[in-house]
């Protein structure tokens, strides 16, 4: 499948699920605990508060030569934006691109996504626990504190 028939089917347009592709196009849904959607929620409100000239994205569809990966938040420019917000999936991945850990993630999964984003244009990589505990990273490795959020907490 293409992401824009996965947007359009009828089936799938209501399953509490996220949904990803991978390159060979097979719909991929990862079940996610009320736990999950409150700490998007907590980082799109932490964003808001410490990032302006952007927007906060929740499930950002990114096209990848790893087929559609969604980021479960993100944080795109105003620039950016200007380039993205009329595509089916963002050809340039947001310049923060966040992983909420899931009980069904793996290291390597998480691991894989974070080069793939780098590989779209990311600038920033973070990943939340399921306790609120946010580790960031850029392409050469782990930081102790956003560049571009500076003031973001290191726990939510």
């Amino acid at each position: 499948m293409q992401w824009q028939e996965v947007c359009e089917n009828q089936n799938l347009k209501n399953l509490p699920f996220k949904i990803e592709l991978n390159s060979q196009g097979k719909v991929l849904m990862t079940p996610v605990k009320v736990n999950h959607s409150i700490l998007q929620g907590k980082i799109i409100g932490h964003l808001y508060k410490n990032i302006t000239g952007g927007e906060a994205l929740a499930e950002c569809a990114i096209k990848t030569k790893q087929g559609t990966k969604v980021a479960d938040v993100a944080w795109a420019s105003d620039s950016l934006l200007e380039k993205i917000e009329n595509e089916v999936e963002c050809s340039i991945a947001p310049e923060i691109c966040i992983e909420v850990l899931s009980f069904s993630n793996t290291k390597r999964e998480i691991n894989e996504k974070k080069i793939i984003y780098f590989e779209q244009g990311a600038k920033e990589f973070w990943v939340c626990d399921s306790f609120g505990n946010i580790s960031f990273f850029v392409q050469e490795g782990k930081i102790e504190h956003s560049k571009i959020a500076k003031n973001f907490p290191v726990s939510i």
